[in-house]
């Protein structure tokens, strides 16, 4: 129902990651950052963080990598982005930035997933 201004988008439900390599990019989200599917199909599957769904889905119109890995970035909260560096560092991810503290307190720490789309680890300050 629209809010007194007209609005009725309450919010972002989630996020599609479509691929042309989907059992590459399902073992990186699932078996390489750890991500616990709450549901997952032979071309689909789809990890939640309270209401918040990032989806990972084969599509016969993606083809190839990302031609602008930047245009759109995921960030994964982490509680102590050292630790989920080190891991995924000891797990074979390449970071092209190693956690580095932000001027505004949190640290990032970027990285790519098979298919070259930019992620990044974020743990917020204190």
């Amino acid at each position: 129902m629209p809010d007194e201004n007209g609005a009725d988008i309450e919010g972002v439900a989630g996020v599609i990651i479509w691929t042309d390599r989907y059992p590459e990019m399902l073992a990186f989200y699932r078996d390489v950052l750890g991500l616990t599917p709450r549901s997952e199909r032979p071309t689909f599957a789809n990890f939640e963080w309270g209401g918040f769904r990032l989806s990972v889905a084969a599509h016969d119109e993606v083809h190839g990598p990302a031609r602008d890995p930047l245009r759109i970035m995921v960030h994964f909260a982490v509680p102590d982005i050292a630790t989920t560096y080190r891991r995924l560092v000891g797990q074979g991810v390449a970071f092209s930035r190693p956690p580095e503290q932000e001027r505004w307190g949190g640290w990032v720490a970027t990285f790519a997933d098979p298919d070259g789309n930019t992620l990044q680890l974020l743990q917020l300050p204190d």
